[in-house]
């Protein structure tokens, strides 16, 4: 890969992670489009990992009461907030970590296509537009039930498949189940934490016993730049998702999925 390669799709990691248009569907097109070859999983998860660092800093409060529910779930407090969000986490992460286990390999070699993700940004722009528009949006994240936990999960789960977006698939079950915005991104993105994670920390096994010809200095600067750009973007979401909700979003999911098919087809 060339430094404009790492630099661009880093970027465009950054700014697509926590935004609901999909990270994975963009990293899949923009190479397409522009003739470059396939930057392979393992860039992927770096660029993702420097995700997973901008997420855990912006919510950092977030992140420490997550660590101390989780020690007192050990030690059998379970009634605690802390507790609570801590065992929601994990219910959550348990589909899309069984999933990509399963079905990643099988998701690389199959589904990695632009054809794919014009199916799959189309469809899930018209149940965001469905969920924005009809969800209750009363619900607030203090209240999730491990129900809705098992929902939210699953949806995270589907969204291993290219052009779906986590955020995006998250958020709008959340607000399907009736919760505000702000608190179903809110779950999004911290429901974002232990998958990147797991994720990472397979992918590094990984290089540990497969050879990839990205040198390390390119993966720790892809890594840093998607790191700040993908904060800068939480901030950006999180500020404005109430006053602008999901339709800006929606709009240019069915814009870019008919611009691809225009270009491709």
């Amino acid at each position: 890969m060339t430094f404009t390669q790492i630099i661009v799709l880093a970027i465009i990691q950054g700014l697509t992670e926590f935004l609901p248009i999909s990270s994975s569907g963009h990293l899949v097109l923009v190479p397409s489009l522009f003739g470059w070859a396939d930057q392979g999983l393992v860039f992927d998860v770096t660029v993702h990992f420097g995700s997973l660092i901008a997420v855990c800093t912006y919510f950092r409060s977030d992140v420490a009461a997550m660590i101390r529910g989780a020690i007192a779930v050990l030690t059998g407090k379970l009634e605690q907030p802390e507790s609570r969000l801590a065992l929601a986490l994990g219910v959550g992460t348990i589909p899309a970590g069984l999933a990509g286990l399963m079905f990643a390999g099988w998701i690389a070699a199959n589904l990695r296509s632009p054809f794919v993700v014009i199916a799959t940004l189309a469809g899930y722009a018209i149940l965001m537009a469905l969920a924005d528009r009809y969800g209750a949006r009363e619900r607030q994240m203090s209240g999730i039930t491990l129900k809705d936990v098992a929902v939210i999960g699953v949806a995270q789960a589907l969204a291993l498949i290219p052009g779906t977006s986590r955020s995006g698939a998250t958020i709008t079950a959340g607000l399907a189940l009736g919760f505000r915005r702000e608190d179903a991104a809110r779950f999004s993105f911290l429901l974002s934490i232990p998958i990147i994670l797991l994720a990472t920390m397979y992918e590094g096994w990984k290089l540990f016993s497969e050879p990839t010809a990205l040198a390390a200095a390119d993966l720790a600067l892809a890594a840093a730049v998607s790191a700040i750009v993908a904060y800068i973007s939480i901030e950006f979401f999180m500020r404005f998702v109430n006053a602008i909700g999901l339709l800006p979003f929606v709009l240019y999911r069915l814009v870019l999925a008919a611009g691809i098919y225009y270009v491709l087809v």
